[in-house]
This record gives structure tokens, C-alpha cells and sequence, in this order.
């Protein structure tokens, strides 16, 4: 770690942030054993989007694609193991998956095991996040018709009150948002005075944080497609709970407002999908995480609310900075925005104007994804410029991203604009993520968009001489070949075949590269890297032919 990395980063931070942290290390809360009463429900509830199935064996698990055996409240927190797998054997998001009738048995076990091998407040267990996440999981689990145990009910409580004193606050996003999920699930599904002041607290962080994180385009405002499915779900549970309860603090024009809002970021999110309808893999994003759209869609028809299905051919998603295309023959979603809201970036990739490009149902250009978090050198080389379809200079990263979840200097949008002419549209964008290198300006990219031709320029304005390279990432599925350094033709499964056009002052070369989809895989792919040594302002071009 630079002290400057440190700096840059420190200074976006709010004062709450700072103090919280403090807080946070400081102070832990003793439990409280005062036993409670569930509330009565009034209406069933609906069945909610279902996981993937993580349960192998009584004892084997399954998350991230790996396995691991667990026999123990010592594996439960190995050090052996990373830390994201640990955090998904806590959630329990098992009990809600698909076909987990024939698990049931092994449900009430995993859930007796838990509370006797996980003292309260020992162990990653009684982190606020999976905190947050199982009480939810076993609030559903207990709403479809598995009973929790009496002892169970009451450990639930003593997790909700710990919760409680421990939210957040230092992360804020989408931490803080699953905290307040979890008090809302416990103060509708216990009755009483306490839980009545879970509810309250869960809906006063809600009532600040969703005009906040859902931006006016609908969009999450830490623009990673997978994260926003995460929290279009936390919404859609919260109507589903809220519907099934009555209580005076939710009412139904709360609930005609999270309705309101699902839809936008439903749309957004229909908005964020290639044609095989799952998401553009831009910053910390991968499938198998969140709800697939497709889900979603159903989850939101099931409780009343029309999903709205208007699509454009050029959807500005002013907000959270993507553009996206949608032509006839391909799509093309275009990521010219700021890399996530200041004070918490955590999940930021130093990708501005980076794209990813389909044809009907084939991924061609692609973002490379995300295959694990963590702070060692291959996290930080998934968030790296050079792991994204889009230029960097001297072997920079636009945006400074460092250990798993930091960034220091970020690019800033400078110019952005959208113009359509008939068929043709020209998209123009340009940021200052490389000003901080001595004598460079700003990178400008232009789309001229066709029916079956985009043509990028590339402008990098300053002065003096610079090493520019530039990338683009295929899919696994696409095998390119070029010739003549600067014609690259690529051929799909599907026998379709593309062409590129490079500019032939440029080295060209197609080089070995992995392909991230899910956490836990890499894929092996090909990649183009193109790249000179030369004097300031530079400017070149790359032709798409479809």
C-alpha cells in the first residue's frame, strides 16, 4: 500500500464512515436472551426467486465452484478457506433453492449445528453481513412451511438484537442495505415492542438509502449489473414480506413506492442484458451469484406488479453513465460513467469506456469478469484497465484500484454525448483517469455505430512520448486469427464468422488470456492487445464488421 493510494482514497470517505469504522473494532455487544414471540402472518407468502443448489452431502458444500467437507465449528471459520466461501456456507442459502424439499432433514440439522457450534459473536458467522443474509434465508425457509424449531425462533432473535448494534455504517451500500432488509424480516415476523423498533430502524435506513442507491435511471448507483440483481431481489422480498404482514408502520402507499421502484430497476436491469437475457459482466459482476432477469421478471409478475418491457434502440442510462445499443443484429453496451459512488467504490473496475459486444445470441467482445475478491495480485489484475475492452497509458489503470476493494484516483467523465442520424448513431466519450500521468490530457473514444460496422476512434491528447495500449477480450467461444497485423477474423460457434480492422501503426498481437463468468472459474480465451510508443496527441481506429 502507497501512502498516496491511501490518501487518494481516505479523502472520499464521510466523516460517518471514519467514525463508524472506529466504532466497529471497538465495540462488541453482549447478548441478549429475552425470549420472543412470532407475529401472526395474514397472507402467504410468495415463493421468492430460488438459489442454486449448494448442499452436496450433509457435510459438503458447494459455493463459488468449490467444495469443501465441514464437520466442524473449526472448519467453519478455517483460514484455509477464503473468506467469501466461508461468508456463503453462513448465509444459508440452501434452504431457499431449487428442489430443497428433499433437503429438508438436512436443513433442520444444518440449522441445530449452527447454533451449537456458533457461540454468539465468535466467528465470521456474527459478521453483519451474514447476519443479515441467513436471517432472511430462515425467516423465508420458515414462511414456506418449514418450521423453525423453538430454540431456533429464539437464537434468530438473539442474531436480529446483535445485528442491531452492529450495522454497517463504516461500509455503507449495499452492506447497510441488507442490514436494513434483515431488520424489517425480524420486526414483521417477531411481535412486541422490541421488534416493533427493528421494523422502524429497517425502515428508516431504507426511506435514506434507496433514493440514494437507486438512481433516477433506475440504476444501482455502484454500477455492477450483478449487485443491482442482488438488491432488485431485496426489494421484491421486502414487498412479498410486508404484504404478508399487517402493520401500522408499512402501509400501502411504502409498498406502492418499492413497486414503483422495482420496475425501474427492472427495466435498467432488462437494459443491462445481452440477448440471451443475462447481464454485461462490468465491475464486480458474475453469473451465479444473483437472480438471472428472467427470475426476477417472474418473482415481480407473482406479486402483483406489470414489469415494464419497453426497449429502444439506444437507451441512455444517464445516471449510472451505461449506454446501451440494440440493433437488430447485435447489441452493444458501452460503459461511460463514473466508476461508482466516492465514498464507497469497493466494487469499481478500472474499466471507463470499456464495451462488451453481441451478435443474436453469441457473446463476442467481453468484459473479463470477476472470479474472486480478496487482496492478492489476481484480483487486482480483474480490476485492471488491461483486463477490460477499453486503453491505457504507459501500463496505467485509468482509476487507481488497489488491495480488493480500494480506489485512489478515479477517471472522471469529461464529455459524453449520444447523437443519432438515420441509422447511423456516433457516441462520444472521454475521461481524466491518466492526467495524473505527466504530460497526458484525456482519452477520447468515438462510436460510429452502423447496422454491421462499428468503427472506435481512440484519441489520447497531451504531449511528449507515451507507451498506449489498448484490449480487447474475446469469448471463450470465439477463435480469432489475425493476418497481416491488422486483419483479424473471428469465427464463432455458430459458424458466423466477424472481421476486425486494426490500425496497422499499432503492434498487434493475439494473445492467451482467462475469462471469468463465475466466481471460482476461469475459462481460457483469446485476446488482442495493440500497442505503440509515440509522441502525444495520438489518435487510431478499429472497425467491427459484422
Amino acid at each position: 500500500m502507497q501512502p498516496v493510494n491511501l490518501f487518494f482514497t481516505l479523502i472520499h470517505l464521510r466523516y460517518t464512515q471514519i467514525f463508524a469504522r472506529i466504532l466497529f473494532r471497538l465495540y462488541k455487544p453482549l447478548p441478549v436472551f429475552n425470549s420472543l414471540r412470532l407475529a401472526r402472518i395474514t397472507k402467504e407468502l410468495r415463493f421468492p426467486a430460488l438459489k442454486k443448489q449448494s448442499i452436496l452431502k450433509t457435510d459438503t458444500f458447494q459455493y463459488l465452484n468449490e467444495e469443501h467437507k465441514i464437520s466442524n465449528f473449526k472448519d467453519l471459520n478455517s483460514s484455509k478457506i477464503e473468506k467469501l466461501w466461508l461468508y456463503n456456507l453462513h448465509y444459508f442459502d440452501d434452504l431457499n433453492s431449487d428442489h430443497n424439499e428433499y433437503r429438508n432433514y438436512i436443513h433442520y440439522d444444518l440449522i441445530t449445528r449452527w447454533i451449537e457450534e456458533n457461540p454468539v459473536g465468535k466467528g465470521i458467522g456474527w459478521d453483519p453481513y451474514p447476519i443479515s443474509l441467513r436471517t432472511v434465508n430462515w425467516i423465508k425457509w420458515h414462511l414456506n412451511g418449514n418450521l423453525l424449531t423453538e430454540k431456533a425462533q429464539q437464537n434468530l432473535a438473539i442474531q436480529i438484537r446483535y445485528l442491531r448494534k452492529r450495522l454497517e455504517y463504516h461500509l455503507l451500500a449495499n452492506h447497510l442495505f441488507a442490514n436494513a432488509k434483515a431488520l424489517v424480516f425480524g420486526g414483521l415476523f417477531f411481535e412486541g415492542n422490541e421488534a416493533q423498533k427493528w421494523l422502524k430502524k429497517g425502515l428508516s435506513i431504507l426511506e435514506k438509502e434507496i433514493p440514494e442507491q437507486i438512481l433516477n435511471d433506475g440504476g444501482n448507483f455502484e454500477r455492477s449489473p450483478m449487485y443491482h440483481s442482488i438488491m432488485v431481489e431485496d426489494i421484491l422480498d421486502l414487498i412479498n414480506i410486508a404484504q404478508s404482514y399487517k402493520n401500522p408502520l408499512i402501509d400501502s402507499l411504502l409498498i406502492g413506492y418499492w413497486k414503483s421502484v422495482v420496475q425501474k430497476m427492472l427495466l435498467w436491469l432488462k437494459t443491462m442484458c445481452h440477448n440471451d437475457n443475462r447481464i454485461a459482466l462490468f465491475n464486480d459482476s458474475a453469473f451465479g451469484i444473483a437472480p438471472e432477469y428472467s427470475q426476477l421478471s417472474k418473482y415481480t409478475e407473482s406479486l402483483g406488479i406489470t414489469p415494464i418491457t419497453e426497449q429502444k434502440q439506444i437507451t441512455d442510462l444517464s445516471d449510472t453513465g451505461y449506454i446501451s445499443v440494440k440493433k437488430d443484429k447485435y447489441t452493444l453496451i458501452i460503459d461511460a460513467g463514473a466508476v461508482g459512488p466516492d465514498y464507497q467504490p469497493g466494487h469499481a473496475h478500472a474499466d471507463t469506456l470499456s464495451f462488451e459486444l453481441s451478435c443474436d445470441e453469441q457473446r463476442i467482445i467481453v468484459d473479463s469478469g470477476t472470479s474472486c475478491y480478496g487482496t492478492g495480485p489476481e484480483r487486482l489484475r480483474q480490476r485492471g484497465t488491461a483486463a477490460h475492452n477499453t486503453v491505457s497509458v504507459d501500463n496505467l489503470n485509468s482509476s487507481e484500484v488497489w488491495s480488493g476493494f480500494r480506489v485512489a484516483r478515479r477517471a472522471r467523465i469529461k464529455e459524453r454525448t449520444i447523437q443519432k442520424n438515420g441509422d447511423s448513431i456516433v457516441i462520444t466519450a472521454s475521461h481524466d483517469g491518466f492526467k495524473r500521468i505527466r504530460g497526458v490530457k484525456y482519452h477520447k473514444r468515438i462510436w460510429s455505430i452502423g447496422n454491421t460496422r462499428i468503427k472506435i476512434t481512440d484519441i489520447i491528447d497531451g504531449s511528449g512520448k507515451h507507451f498506449i495500449s489498448s484490449f480487447l477480450h474475446f469469448h471463450p467461444d470465439i477463435k480469432a486469427s489475425l493476418k497481416d497485423n491488422h486483419i483479424v477474423e473471428l469465427k464463432s460457434p455458430l459458424k458466423n464468422s466477424y472481421k476486425l480492422y486494426l490500425d496497422n501503426r499499432l503492434e498487434n498481437r493475439i494473445i492467451d488470456s482467462t475469462y471469468h463468468p463465475e466466481f471460482g472459474l476461469s475459462i481460457k480465451n483469446q485476446k488482442i492487445v495493440m500497442a505503440i510508443n509515440i509522441y502525444l496527441p495520438f489518435e487510431f481506429t478499429t472497425i467491427i464488421e459484422l
